[in-house]
């Protein structure tokens, strides 16, 4: 069972970059899934979220209407597209699956994790 991001990268401020996170030894359309990010010497966050019942999805305040979260079951891969990017969404950006039905901030529900990929957002 293994979550792998890829995707992300060094950008200017206004860019864009799509990360993905691909599952395999499991079919991610069972699972909730949430895009996490921890800034240096800060506590991890939550940015977004796709639910395994409905497709509902949910984001932070801080990145609402400039990200978006999909999943492509074919390819059981979530992905985040992220658009207008500040220098303050530099951070390594996780993805982690949860058995549960609907989306959660509390990150102890998640019990698979990536291993992160870094996005650096220069001014």
């Amino acid at each position: 069972v293994q979550l792998v991001e890829s995707g992300g990268g060094l950008v200017r401020a206004g860019g864009s970059l799509r990360l993905s996170c691909a599952a395999s030894g499991f079919t991610l359309e069972a699972y909730t899934i949430g895009w996490f990010r921890q800034a240096p010497g800060k506590q991890r966050e939550g940015v977004s979220c796709f639910s395994s019942t409905g497709g509902i999805t949910k984001y932070a305040d801080s990145v609402k209407g400039r990200f978006t979260i999909s999943r492509d079951n074919a390819k059981n891969t979530v992905y985040l597209q992220m658009n207008s990017l500040k220098p303050e969404d530099t951070a390594v950006y996780y993805c982690a699956a949860a058995q549960r039905f609907f989306c959660s901030g509390d990150m102890s529900i998640y019990t698979y994790w990536g291993q992160g990929t870094q996005v650096t957002v220069s001014s």
